[in-house]
């Protein structure tokens, strides 16, 4: 599905279908009461007479003569400003019904509607956003494909003369950013067997071919004489190699510090010699969907050409039980020189991470952010609406939390207190990988602090947010579109 802009009067189109916003019941906006004036008063009778409920994402299919030859109706709600979840219910309508269309082409008007404290910019961004998700379809590793084309094909978003360049410039970032989300889901959706270490490493490297980024890969030996043992005995049960992968992204003067995202990425978690169950374990394949996320924001960042400096390091292994596994009681001594009595071997990600944030020192960035899926006690903390958010320090804190606020992409700050780290103490090492069963996602997130040393550092725990099971399973891109829009903020600010 493809998005542009339209600097012309509603009156000029030819179109398959114009989507008419429908507020307050019954009220047209500008443009829908133009095309009602050349429709001989169609809508606004069909308006009248009840057809069209109420209801938020309520739909009223209207076939006219003429240039447009067909019109949506899309109710926003009975209040004249909708709600941004009434908006995001009307634009979610707007797709489906048009999906099940024979037009290949429309026109929206949607953001001609009110949405409280919400600007056109935004309103245009999510009407990308919403088409993409609904478009989406992983299909890969189909033998046979689903022959029906996603309709509509193109979508053009009807603007202003005066704001048309503007729009047009939010358009482009907001299909780049799908563009990222997009890339970040293939990798999640796919299996272990297909996405390992190796694959990983190669999707980077391909990454940086298509958009001309230098990308490196760290192999067992490099990563042996870096005396990365952390990371390195999470491998150990599996025939996998683990591998360090780092991509680097260079969008404004050298002399300007990094910011630097940090990627759990194992490609298939079993637990270890700490056995998973069986139920649902095959999910455990976006287990590196933190790493997908930092490829997909290069992706989108560099579409964007964003004047930015900016780092990824995926710290990639797949966690197997075997003879050569790590045991519970192992102790390893990471990168940092600090020794880990591992508990745990189903607490991985933490290991892996641990030197990914000692390694990511040299190059000095000014703020980094890892992401993983770290711990299920988060999804049990904040379900699957927030993803956990973990700093201390304020103004990063709220520059995420706003960010997520604005790409639709949430995150929820908890506590990082130097009280939670007692639970970490271990009678043989520095540090234990686990904490106990209490504040699971807290002690998570206090282990890594004890690494992230010389930046500004935020932890995001997507345990729950990173994807979606059941009927709809599969990878949601997220936290993608939060990163992506806290880089814009660092780029422009």
């Amino acid at each position: 599905m493809k998005f542009s802009t339209r600097a012309a009067s509603i009156e000029q189109l030819r179109t398959g279908c114009a989507w008419l916003p429908v507020t307050g019941g019954k009220r047209l906006t500008p443009s829908g009461e133009a095309l009602d004036a050349l429709a001989g008063g169609r809508i606004s009778a069909a308006l009248a007479s009840g057809d069209l409920s109420a209801k938020a994402g309520a739909t009223l299919l209207l076939h006219l003569d003429g240039g447009v030859r067909r019109a949506l109706l899309v109710s926003l709600g009975d209040d004249d400003e909708a709600s941004e979840k009434t908006w995001n219910e009307a634009i979610r309508a707007a797709f489906r019904a048009a999906g099940t269309l024979a037009a290949d082409d429309a026109v929206s008007v949607l953001h001609e509607a009110a949405v409280a404290g919400r600007g056109a910019e935004w309103k245009l961004r999510t009407q990308v956003a919403a088409g993409r998700e609904f478009a989406y379809r992983f299909e890969e590793l189909k033998s046979k494909r689903d022959e029906q084309p996603v309709r509509p094909a193109r979508v053009a978003l009807l603007v202003a003369k005066a704001g048309a360049a503007r729009a047009a410039t939010e358009v482009a970032r907001a299909t780049a950013l799908a563009n990222g989300v997009d890339l970040a889901r293939d990798l999640g959706n796919l299996p272990g067997n297909v996405c390992t270490p190796t694959y990983l490493a190669d999707a980077a490297k391909k990454l940086g071919r298509e958009f001309g980024m230098k990308v490196d890969v760290l192999a067992e030996r490099q990563m042996q004489a870096l005396k990365m043992f952390s990371l390195l005995s999470v491998g150990k049960g599996s025939d996998q190699p683990p591998r360090l992968i780092v991509v680097h992204y260079q969008g404004a003067s050298s002399r300007q510090a990094p910011v630097a995202l940090v990627g759990k990425g194992i490609t298939f978690d079993t637990g270890g010699i700490s056995l998973k169950p069986a139920a649902e374990m095959d999910e455990m394949k976006f287990d590196m969907c933190g790493a997908a996320s930092v490829l997909g924001t290069l992706r989108a960042v560099a579409e964007m050409k964003l004047k930015i400096n900016l780092v990824g390091v995926i710290a990639a292994a797949e966690n197997m039980p075997s003879g050569k596994a790590n045991k519970p009681g192992d102790i390893v001594t990471s990168m940092s020189g600090q020794t880990i009595e591992i508990l745990n071997t189903d607490a991985e990600g933490r290991l892996v991470l641990c030197d990914a944030l000692t390694y990511v020192q040299r190059f000095k960035p000014r703020t980094v952010v890892d992401i993983a899926t770290l711990t299920g006690a988060c999804v049990i903390a904040l379900g699957h609406h927030h993803s956990g958010l973990f700093t201390r320090e304020d103004a990063l804190a709220a520059e995420l939390t706003d960010a997520g606020r604005e790409a639709g992409d949430t995150c929820w700050r908890m506590p990082i207190d130097d009280a939670y780290q007692e639970q970490l103490k271990s009678p043989f090492a520095d540090i234990a990988n686990i904490g106990g069963r209490a504040a699971g996602s807290v002690t998570a997130a206090c282990f890594l602090s004890r690494f992230a040393k010389g930046y500004d550092w935020a932890h995001l725990d997507i345990a729950g947010t990173a994807w979606k099971s059941g009927a709809n399973k599969g990878a949601s891109g997220r936290p993608v579109p939060l990163l992506t829009r806290f880089l814009i903020g660092r780029s422009e600010g």
